[in-house]
């Protein structure tokens, strides 16, 4: 069984103007990393031409479909019936997408069969880590 789960979800970016861009974008989990989720925008999809990579919490994503979440650079959050935002604030500013609801579950769905919610500290690698941090490759 792979370590890796990759996921094509198809973004809605809201912006000023009234039509909301869609945009690819990819989840990405790696049980080596249980507690975290990626989300990937490709180089076209962002104002420096270059992959942009959020990483959050996967509680942070389960919690956002159902109930407005997180106090930080991400926040997730339940919009209308099919659909989640996600909200990545930087110092540029901020950028909110839209995902359906139904995708996010999928990936999460597949992330917890890999990794079962509570089972994270399971696939923490406590040596590698503490290895990293004192080589400083980490």
């Amino acid at each position: 069984m792979s370590s890796v789960i990759e996921q094509s979800v198809q973004a809605r970016m809201v912006a000023s103007a009234p039509r909301m861009e869609t945009l690819p974008a990819t989840l990405h989990y790696d049980r080596k990393d249980p507690f975290a989720v990626r989300m990937a925008f490709p180089g076209s999809a962002t104002l420096e031409g270059t992959e942009v990579s959020w990483e959050f919490s996967r509680d942070l994503l389960a919690t956002g479909m159902n109930t407005p979440a997180g106090m930080g650079d991400v926040r997730v959050r339940p919009f209308g019936y099919d659909r989640t935002v996600l909200e990545f604030h930087a110092v540029e500013g901020i950028a909110m997408v839209h995902v359906r609801t139904a995708e996010l579950r999928r990936f999460l769905e597949r992330a917890q069969r890999l990794v079962p919610p509570g089972e994270e500290f399971r696939f923490l690698d406590m040596d590698r880590d503490l290895t990293e941090l004192l080589d400083g490759t980490g």
